[in-house]
């Protein structure tokens, strides 16, 4: 670019940004919603990810989801959630990024393409460095409300960063939706439609993942809300009055004497007092048991807390300590290839408060819904299944 050629790029500050290129050559709607950047001043030459955000043809103003979702990252600095550095708008006002640093794969990519087998070391590490990641934005009282493998980069020091931050909110005791996070990864009270809840729910999706990276397929992959409460009860047990006695209360509790019209039946069909984790992941250590089994606690009350976590036998005095980072398996070609060349991967539960389609070019484009509810899809889950058989 000539030096007297104006900026493409300015900050939402309002300052250009000359170094800012986005290399796959952005117009229109032909793009995906993820796109490498790179700076090409050579004194800084970082390798930056822009996230589109807006563009003039939708004209439908900036969706409150990405509002929100930069309002919360530019708030936070940790090194295990994904850095903000600017916002990047078109000098013409047409289009809008969100412009990070840049990690080269996701931990679903690694499980579903490059069949990872993590270490027992490795996942400790890996998990050592959610839950740190979760302390940091619970201790800010901000609840992630989506956290899955797809939303959990890693970068090629073996770094992970918790990412997408666009279903996140502060945490109030104001009501909340009660439809978030993915399926597979949704605590029980959400799925028995609780609106006021705590950022005990991330807890819950952070035993999931640590089950699933043990396991290397989902832990609870079930395919509606129903089938997802069912396979808890069978996992982990019934929940008695004892273990959660304010269930009652929810409003997804189906009573037959109540009349009430809630979803599931209490106490549910099949029900079972045996928890089977244990036996669902044969050979782990005792502590590695005990701790999934205290983040998969019934009672949000009761579950335990990512500060906890922390101080949990599993990370300070259970053998094998945690792998260093910079040690841990990555696979950097993979992400690169598969975001730099505009697709993106699908996996089941991909895609909360996005709907994914393809526009006249055939390229996908991403829209926000106004209610951000989530949506499950189960094409990963199908493909996982069909790895596991050797396909």
């Amino acid at each position: 670019m000539d030096i007297h050629d104006p900026p493409r790029w300015l900050s939402i500050t309002g300052q250009p940004l000359p170094n800012l290129e986005f290399p796959n050559g952005i117009t229109g709607m032909k793009m995906s919603r993820h796109q490498r950047v790179r700076e090409t001043e050579p004194t800084r030459g970082r390798n930056l990810r822009g996230i589109r955000i807006f563009d003039s043809d939708r004209g439908n103003g900036i969706p409150i989801t990405a509002l929100r979702e930069i309002s919360i990252l530019k708030s936070l600095r940790h090194p295990n959630v994904v850095n903000v550095l600017d916002v990047a708008v078109g000098v013409e006002f047409d289009e809008i990024y969100m412009v990070m640093e840049y990690a080269e794969q996701d931990l679903a990519n690694l499980l579903d393409h490059a069949r990872v087998k993590y270490s027992e070391s490795e996942v400790k590490c890996l998990m050592k460095q959610l839950v740190e990641g979760l302390e940091y934005l619970h201790r800010h009282n901000i609840i992630h409300r989506d956290i899955k493998m797809s939303n959990l980069l890693l970068t090629a020091h073996g770094i992970l960063k918790i990412a997408d931050f666009g279903m996140a909110r502060e945490y109030s005791p104001r009501p909340l939706t009660p439809g978030v996070v993915t399926v597979w990864y949704r605590a029980p009270e959400l799925l028995l439609s609780a609106n006021r809840y705590n950022p005990s729910v991330d807890i819950w999706s952070a035993g999931c993942i640590m089950g699933e990276l043990i396991l290397q397929m989902p832990l609870l992959p079930g395919e509606t809300e129903t089938e997802q409460f069912s396979l808890i009860v069978k996992l982990i047990g019934s929940p008695s009055d004892k273990i959660w006695p304010k269930r009652r209360l929810l409003p997804g509790i189906y009573e037959k004497s109540a009349g009430s019209r809630g979803r599931y039946y209490d106490p549910p069909i099949g029900a079972q007092s045996e928890n089977m984790l244990e036996r669902r992941l044969k050979g782990q250590t005792k502590e590695t048991i005990r701790l999934i089994n205290e983040m998969l606690t019934y009672d949000p009350d009761r579950r335990i807390t990512a500060s906890e976590a922390l101080r949990h036998k599993y990370f300070t005095r259970e053998m094998p300590p945690a792998q260093r980072p910079e040690l841990i398996q990555t696979f950097p070609e993979i992400r690169n290839e598969r975001s730099d060349d505009g697709s993106h991967h699908a996996r089941g539960g991909e895609g909360l408060g996005k709907r994914k389609t393809k526009d006249a070019g055939g390229s996908y484009v991403f829209d926000f819904p106004d209610n951000g509810f989530a949506e499950s899809l189960d094409g990963g889950k199908k493909r996982r299944r069909n790895r596991d058989k050797g396909e």
